[in-house]
Protein backbone atom coordinates (compact mmCIF):
# COMPACT_ATOMS: atom_id res chain seq x y z
CA UNK A 1 0.00 0.00 0.00
CA UNK A 2 0.96 3.52 -0.71
CA UNK A 3 -0.50 7.13 0.20
CA UNK A 4 -0.58 9.35 -2.96
CA UNK A 5 -2.06 12.92 -2.75
CA UNK A 6 -3.44 14.29 -5.87
CA UNK A 7 -5.56 16.91 -7.04
CA UNK A 8 -8.78 16.23 -8.87
CA UNK A 9 -11.18 18.54 -10.17
CA UNK A 10 -9.07 21.41 -7.93
CA UNK A 11 -10.16 19.37 -4.77
CA UNK A 12 -7.11 18.15 -2.51
CA UNK A 13 -7.10 14.26 -1.89
CA UNK A 14 -5.12 11.85 -0.16
CA UNK A 15 -5.47 8.22 -0.30
CA UNK A 16 -3.48 4.86 0.31
CA UNK A 17 -4.17 2.70 -2.03
CA UNK A 18 -2.46 -0.45 -4.02
CA UNK A 19 0.07 0.09 -5.84
CA UNK A 20 -1.37 -1.73 -8.26
CA UNK A 21 -4.82 0.09 -8.13
CA UNK A 22 -5.43 1.47 -11.85
CA UNK A 23 -6.05 5.13 -12.17
CA UNK A 24 -9.35 3.74 -13.70
CA UNK A 25 -10.87 1.99 -10.64
CA UNK A 26 -8.88 4.49 -8.01
CA UNK A 27 -11.56 7.17 -9.69
CA UNK A 28 -14.44 5.08 -10.15
CA UNK A 29 -14.53 2.89 -7.37
CA UNK A 30 -12.31 4.64 -4.63
CA UNK A 31 -13.63 8.06 -5.28
CA UNK A 32 -17.07 7.30 -6.77
CA UNK A 33 -16.45 9.55 -10.07
CA UNK A 34 -17.91 7.16 -12.58
CA UNK A 35 -18.08 9.57 -15.69
CA UNK A 36 -14.54 8.11 -16.72
CA UNK A 37 -15.91 5.07 -18.45
CA UNK A 38 -14.11 2.01 -18.86
CA UNK A 39 -14.07 0.29 -22.46
CA UNK A 40 -11.50 -1.81 -23.33
CA UNK A 41 -9.46 -1.98 -20.80
CA UNK A 42 -6.51 -1.82 -23.33
CA UNK A 43 -5.93 2.08 -24.16
CA UNK A 44 -7.67 1.48 -27.46
CA UNK A 45 -11.60 3.26 -26.76
CA UNK A 46 -10.70 6.37 -24.98
CA UNK A 47 -13.45 6.26 -22.91
CA UNK A 48 -11.19 6.31 -20.51
CA UNK A 49 -9.55 9.67 -20.86
CA UNK A 50 -8.87 11.70 -18.30
CA UNK A 51 -6.33 14.88 -18.29
CA UNK A 52 -3.44 14.95 -15.94
CA UNK A 53 -1.33 17.53 -15.21
CA UNK A 54 -3.23 19.20 -19.17
CA UNK A 55 -2.19 16.11 -20.71
CA UNK A 56 -4.41 13.00 -22.02
CA UNK A 57 -4.35 9.78 -20.26
CA UNK A 58 -5.98 7.13 -20.57
CA UNK A 59 -6.67 6.22 -16.90
CA UNK A 60 -7.14 2.19 -17.58
CA UNK A 61 -3.60 1.89 -18.46
CA UNK A 62 -2.12 4.18 -15.42
CA UNK A 63 -1.55 3.35 -12.31
CA UNK A 64 -3.06 5.77 -9.57
CA UNK A 65 0.66 5.85 -8.05
CA UNK A 66 2.24 7.25 -11.01
CA UNK A 67 -0.62 10.48 -10.24
CA UNK A 68 0.91 11.28 -7.26
CA UNK A 69 1.47 15.19 -6.54
CA UNK A 70 -0.24 15.47 -9.94
CA UNK A 71 -3.45 17.75 -10.98
CA UNK A 72 -6.31 15.25 -12.85
CA UNK A 73 -9.43 16.66 -14.41
CA UNK A 74 -12.31 14.14 -14.90
CA UNK A 75 -15.84 15.08 -16.84
CA UNK A 76 -16.97 15.59 -13.72
CA UNK A 77 -14.43 18.84 -13.55
CA UNK A 78 -16.10 20.69 -16.75
CA UNK A 79 -19.13 21.86 -15.92
CA UNK A 80 -19.62 24.94 -13.39
CA UNK A 81 -20.29 24.20 -9.43
CA UNK A 82 -23.78 25.70 -10.28
CA UNK A 83 -24.03 23.17 -12.78
CA UNK A 84 -23.98 25.32 -16.32
CA UNK A 85 -22.73 23.40 -18.75
CA UNK A 86 -18.81 24.30 -20.29
CA UNK A 87 -18.69 25.64 -23.64
CA UNK A 88 -17.74 21.97 -24.93
CA UNK A 89 -20.03 19.91 -23.27
CA UNK A 90 -22.67 22.94 -24.33
CA UNK A 91 -21.81 22.23 -28.46
CA UNK A 92 -22.22 18.64 -27.99
CA UNK A 93 -25.59 19.26 -26.43
CA UNK A 94 -26.32 21.54 -29.10
CA UNK A 95 -25.16 19.67 -32.20
CA UNK A 96 -26.07 16.38 -30.63
CA UNK A 97 -22.56 15.07 -30.42
CA UNK A 98 -23.50 12.40 -28.35
CA UNK A 99 -25.95 9.07 -28.64
CA UNK A 100 -25.50 6.69 -26.29
CA UNK A 101 -22.96 8.48 -24.36
CA UNK A 102 -20.27 5.53 -23.81
CA UNK A 103 -17.85 7.52 -25.37
CA UNK A 104 -18.41 11.36 -24.38
CA UNK A 105 -16.43 11.92 -21.29
CA UNK A 106 -13.34 10.32 -23.07
CA UNK A 107 -14.24 12.87 -26.36
CA UNK A 108 -14.91 15.95 -23.76
CA UNK A 109 -11.89 15.45 -22.10
CA UNK A 110 -9.41 14.69 -25.52
CA UNK A 111 -11.34 18.02 -26.49
CA UNK A 112 -10.26 19.91 -23.59
CA UNK A 113 -6.83 19.03 -23.89
CA UNK A 114 -7.12 20.17 -27.89
CA UNK A 115 -9.03 23.17 -27.22
CA UNK A 116 -5.93 24.16 -24.30
CA UNK A 117 -3.24 23.31 -27.02
CA UNK A 118 -4.40 24.37 -30.64
CA UNK A 119 -4.01 28.14 -31.24
CA UNK A 120 -6.61 28.58 -33.97
CA UNK A 121 -9.66 26.41 -35.01
CA UNK A 122 -8.67 23.25 -36.81
CA UNK A 123 -10.25 21.89 -39.95
CA UNK A 124 -12.42 19.25 -40.10
CA UNK A 125 -9.61 16.79 -40.94
CA UNK A 126 -7.44 17.75 -38.41
CA UNK A 127 -10.35 17.46 -35.99
CA UNK A 128 -10.75 14.01 -37.01
CA UNK A 129 -6.85 12.91 -36.71
CA UNK A 130 -6.59 14.87 -33.34
CA UNK A 131 -10.12 12.64 -31.91
CA UNK A 132 -8.37 9.24 -33.52
CA UNK A 133 -8.04 7.82 -30.15
CA UNK A 134 -11.45 8.02 -29.06
CA UNK A 135 -14.05 5.87 -30.47
CA UNK A 136 -17.51 6.33 -31.20
CA UNK A 137 -19.56 3.36 -32.16
CA UNK A 138 -22.70 5.70 -32.98
CA UNK A 139 -22.72 8.89 -34.22
CA UNK A 140 -20.30 8.47 -36.85
CA UNK A 141 -18.78 11.14 -35.73
CA UNK A 142 -20.12 14.06 -37.75
CA UNK A 143 -22.24 15.96 -34.87
CA UNK A 144 -18.78 15.40 -33.10
CA UNK A 145 -16.85 17.64 -35.14
CA UNK A 146 -19.53 20.18 -35.72
CA UNK A 147 -19.76 20.22 -31.79
CA UNK A 148 -15.66 20.74 -31.43
CA UNK A 149 -15.98 23.57 -34.46
CA UNK A 150 -18.93 25.03 -32.40
CA UNK A 151 -16.80 25.35 -29.07
CA UNK A 152 -13.85 26.84 -31.04
CA UNK A 153 -15.90 29.51 -32.42
CA UNK A 154 -17.84 30.05 -29.25
CA UNK A 155 -14.38 30.29 -27.52
CA UNK A 156 -12.59 32.88 -29.62
CA UNK A 157 -16.18 34.51 -29.62
CA UNK A 158 -15.91 34.66 -25.79
CA UNK A 159 -12.00 36.24 -25.98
Amino acid sequence: MREITVSINGNASLATVDERLLLSDFLRDNLGLTGTHVGCEHGYCGSCTVLVDGESVRSCLALAVQVDGCSLQTVEGLAADDGQLNAIQEAFRQCHGLQCGFCTAGLLMSITELMSSASSPLSRDQIRHELAGNVCRCTGYHQIIDAVEMAFINSEAAQ
